[in-house]
């Protein structure tokens, strides 16, 4: 499969390419960035000397199209949607690693983003690509929308207990932690060195743009309206999510029950391991992995079952998701390339 990578200077996109230049089947051949144009990406990333002469394009064009199989968008909100049109859909599959698909009620993508979307009705087509929740859809996608790397650690964390409906989802508190790198490329005061280092911090306190996106994804696993909680934090170190979820269990829900349910839907799940017993998730273990560690405690004192779940946000919560996602796009098994160590020490 011939594969392109609009944005690939970029966190994500460098590690689409990374891990692709040792996929089995599939082969990156065209690679964007508008401000990069003509030059080699190992020039940007040394990383890649001697592995890849890939020069950077301005844009994917037409009769670019016709020649690709798969089209990744690692581009910043707001642009994905006026990019990808049915035309495009007709020659190309395309895996969007940005929110521009992900919100499926427009007014609300508009309200959060704070941007125009370019077209309601891909909006509506495209499918949300929660692997482990939502397999059978993406093997048939033409527009897979990629989670945010929040998301992916709280969907993991949450879904299980919220089928089995164990748990008062009234009740949800998402406390989440991840390295700079969620912030992206790009340079502004809060990454500089000397703001981060040393430091913890929480940010977008009720306004984060994953919140609504979180929400969906939970009310349409156990079909009602979830509103919820989530504060974000930031770490000083390079990459990685932990997220801590809180909820009060039902009324006579036992330790056992919540075991069951996170055994239940995990057990073939290739890309998430349970912790053995007393052991909890750590970000080191995840770091460089497309794994998602997940452990959880029942507090009977409060009645409360805290959930732990632990991803690094450049692999499973983006750019290796999204290979997951075209594996199964492509009718091959999700694993194809992906089940490398993860990086200690990192």
């Amino acid at each position: 499969m011939k594969v392109g990578i609009v944005g690939a200077s970029g966190y994500v996109g460098q590690e689409l390419l990374r891990i692709l230049l040792s996929h089995p089947k599939a082969e990156v051949t065209k690679i964007t960035s508008r401000q990069l144009a003509g030059k080699k990406i190992a020039e940007l990333y040394g990383s890649f000397a001697g592995r890849t002469e890939l020069r950077f394009s301005e844009k994917i064009e037409d009769k670019d199209l016709v020649e690709l199989d798969f089209v990744f968008l690692a581009l910043p909100h707001g642009v994905a949607s006026h990019w990808v049109t049915e035309e495009v859909l007709r020659q190309v599959k395309v895996i969007d690693i940005g929110a521009d698909f992900r919100i499926k009620d427009k007014a609300t993508y508009e309200a959060w983003y704070q941007t125009e979307h370019g077209s309601e009705k891909l909006l509506k087509e495209a499918v949300y690509g929660l692997t482990e929740w939502n397999r059978e859809a993406i093997k048939g996608a033409k527009l897979l929308s990629n989670p945010g790397c929040y998301p992916t650690a709280s969907g993991i964390a949450a879904i299980p207990l919220l089928k089995e409906g164990l748990i008062q989802s009234e009740t949800i508190i998402l406390d989440a932690k991840s390295g700079v790198s969620g912030a992206g490329r790009g340079v502004s005061q809060g990454v500089h060195y000397a703001e981060v280092n040393e430091n913890f911090k929480a940010y977008g306190i009720a306004t984060h743009r994953h919140t609504p996106e979180i929400e969906q994804t939970l009310s349409e696993s156990c079909g009602e309206s979830i509103t919820l909680s989530f504060t974000p934090h930031l770490l000083p170190m390079n990459r990685g999510i932990l997220v801590t979820m809180y909820a009060n269990l039902k009324a006579g829900v036992s330790k056992k029950q919540v075991d069951q349910a996170f055994q239940t839907a995990y057990a073939d799940q290739p890309f998430v391991r349970i912790m053995p017993e007393g052991a909890l998730p750590e970000t080191k273990w995840v770091k460089g992995s497309n794994f998602c560690d997940l452990a959880w405690r029942v507090d009977e004192r409060t009645n409360r079952v805290i959930v732990i779940s632990c991803i690094d946000n450049l692999i499973k919560g983006a750019a290796g998701q999204a290979i997951q996602n075209m594996n199964l796009m492509a009718g091959w098994p999700e694993e194809l390339g992906l089940l490398s160590v993860g990086q200690f020490p990192g």
